[in-house]
């Protein structure tokens, strides 16, 4: 089945303009009439929930997090980008259009691309209104830096820690709201299932983590901010409460999950250090802009780094892509490093590893201006390491980051089941098959601050307020289903942990679906992944009970979750034949090791609906339409 995205039509500047000219409106009044859910508060669901109470509609927002201060959008370090040109070096709204869908490996839409570069310049100047601390330069204007993927700076940041005080900003929007009552916050509170009433989302079952109380909270609009689901692979950078469950759900209801194959290998995180590691820590791929990466050129080399002379180094990066450098886009620049190590060059234990070396840029700047830049995140890596990064290099290994895939939506942000719209990275629509560092941040606040509260007014518009109450027989048959569930988990009583599974899934991904992918990798974890499905709901073991605060049965669930959805993960890897972006099957390469695309046959993104656990998912297919972009060969070099 062909899908409608709704993208609008014409000259693409005016398209998001005229979109919203078009759109029906609900007036002032009116808006005290609706009830929204948002379900996540890192940045896109923050800002949303903030945004939507401001215009006056009644929300209700979800977290699992004790406080939405400790979203995983706290982890994003290294910046924020937008088209402002403050440095002069010929940046617009069109280049980082254009950069965006070249990054994505032109597999986006291109209308959504245009859409996020426009209202990026938005983003910056209602953050820095909120307070939030952006570096500046030696005259007191905002700083930029450079990021992957792009040959100018438009990477606005505030040092090492973006992320954080960007949610800070949105934090504080968002308690504004609740002081005036017009958002109700509800935090220890999991989503675990989705209410569709004839056809259309009305509301949501949650568990409180605190109580074990399952209840029901209904809307006239449901909007997902949950965020991606890398850690399906074992030892991600993302934090350990980061789950599949929220959209998964949603998916079970008749939601088509899209591009779930398409997720993205950072190229700068510390390495792992032992198997008691449950997960792995990011350093920003902003470190790429003054440290370069390097491998010795002699296998097996066993001098100190700060021993090994110039004409001994391989700057890898500046070799393979001198265009962009140390700044090649992720996918790019995380295979290339894998590639040193398949060499026998890498470097640390077990040959894991690339330098990341500051010697030059401390040699040109002085190590007080590398402090100021990124001064928390050396100090981060001399905890870790116990080594400090100013006096040797650092050791960098590409792992596990972000999702590019996730529930389908059209323009209006809105899934294929009305009133359901999902935000950030819960979402698929701007980022194609890779995306660019420091956009991640700007897509959250863009669909939060600046896209969702024109768009869902063309919904409610047309619909009726107060359709579902909470009484309604619909809301105790998804509060029993939802019971039932949790009941299964407990009465298991098995003889393995919820950890064990885990990693046993999660390595198994990484080491078939993870960088790499062949067909015959794929077919294995399509394989292996039923059996250990149906030993888990035989062997698992969750003690405690439903009634009060029980990690094991939270985590129990989400694994539950993951054992479904990586399936579906592989189903979409082995179906697309071809390599983009951070999907790359071993089988489609260049002889020089780049991905090769195949338009002719997979210029569409790929949304599966649900049809059972275990089943065949059903394929529906947007096609990708290049007016604005040409079509071409993705290269850095």
């Amino acid at each position: 089945m062909i899908l409608d995205g709704k993208a609008p039509t014409g000259p693409i500047e005016n398209t998001w303009d005229k979109h919203r000219f078009e759109m029906k409106l609900v007036n002032p009044a009116n808006k005290r009439k609706y009830k929204i859910l948002v379900v996540g508060t890192g940045l896109a669901g923050a800002s949303a929930a903030a945004s939507l109470g401001e215009l006056g509609y009644n929300v209700e927002a979800f977290c699992y997090q004790d406080s939405s201060r400790r979203a995983h959008s706290i982890a994003a370090q290294g910046g924020i980008n937008a088209a402002k040109n403050y440095p002069n070096d010929n940046d617009s709204i069109w280049r980082l259009f254009f950069d965006t869908v070249k990054g994505g490996d032109f597999r986006s839409r291109e209308a959504d691309v245009w859409r996020l570069a426009q209202v990026s310049n938005n983003i910056i100047d209602q953050c820095v209104a909120q307070g939030v601390p952006f570096a500046r330069d030696y005259g007191g204007y905002l700083d930029n830096r450079s990021f992957g993927g792009a040959q100018v700076s438009r990477t606005f940041y505030a040092r090492g820690q973006t992320g954080q005080q960007l949610l800070l900003g949105a934090y504080s929007a968002l308690s504004r709201q609740v002081k005036a009552g017009s958002v109700k916050m509800f935090p220890r509170t999991e989503m675990l299932d989705l209410l569709v009433v004839d056809g259309e989302a009305k509301g949501i079952t949650v568990r409180d983590l605190v109580t074990g109380e399952i209840r029901c909270h209904v809307g006239d609009a449901v909007l997902l901010c949950t965020g991606g689901y890398v850690n399906v692979f074992y030892l991600s950078t993302n934090a350990m409460g980061c789950s599949v469950t929220a959209i998964w759900k949603a998916h079970r209801k008749g939601a088509y999950f899209a591009n779930p194959c398409y997720t993205q290998i950072h190229p700068t995180c510390i390495p792992q250090s032992g198997d008691y590691q449950s997960k792995l820590t990011l350093m920003s791929e902003s470190l790429r802009n003054d440290g370069r990466c390097w491998v010795p050129k002699n296998r097996g080399e066993t001098r100190p780094p700060n021993e090994i002379p110039e004409e001994d180094r391989d700057y890898f990066l500046e070799r393979k892509y001198p265009s962009f450098g140390n700044l090649a886009a992720r996918d790019i620049s995380s295979r290339a490093a894998k590639e040193q190590c398949d060499d026998e060059r890498g470097v640390g234990p077990g040959g894991r590893g690339v330098y990341l070396d500051f010697r030059d840029s401390i040699l040109r700047l002085g190590e007080d201006v590398i402090r100021e830049r990124y001064g928390n995140l050396f100090e981060m890596y001399e905890q870790i390491t116990a080594e400090n990064g100013y006096r040797v290099p650092m050791r960098i290994y590409p792992a596990p980051h972000y999702s590019m895939g996730g529930l389908w939506v059209d323009y209006n942000l809105m899934s294929n089941i009305p009133g359901l719209f999902v935000l950030g990275e819960a979402n698929y629509s701007v980022h194609g098959a890779n995306r660019l560092g420091a956009s991640a941040l700007m897509q959250g606040l863009a669909d939060g601050y600046f896209i969702i509260p024109y768009t869902i007014s063309g919904y409610l518009a047309q619909t009726t307020p107060g359709m579902l109450a909470e009484e309604s027989p619909e809301c105790s048959v998804s509060i029993e289903e939802v019971k039932a569930g949790a009941q299964r988990l407990l009465d298991i009583n098995g003889n393995r942990t919820v950890t064990e599974f885990m990693r046993e899934l999660g390595t198994l991904m990484w080491e078939n679906a993870g960088m790499a992918r062949s067909k015959e990798s794929l077919a294995e974890v399509i394989e292996k992944i039923p059996a250990i499905r149906q030993e888990f709901w035989e062997d698992v073991k969750v003690t405690g009970n439903g009634s009060e605060i029980n990690q094991q049965l939270e985590n129990a669930g989400r694994v539950a979750d993951f054992l479904e959805f990586a399936e579906l993960l592989c189903r979409d890897a082995l179906h697309r034949e071809e390599s983009c972006g951070g999907h790359f099957r071993v089988e489609y390469q260049t002889p020089e090791g780049e991905a090769t695309r195949d338009d002719e046959n997979f210029s569409y993104s790929a949304a599966w609906e649900f049809t059972g656990t275990g089943n065949e998912p059903v394929l529906h297919k947007e096609q990708l339409e290049f007016e604005s972009v040409e079509l071409a060969v993705r290269s850095y070099k």
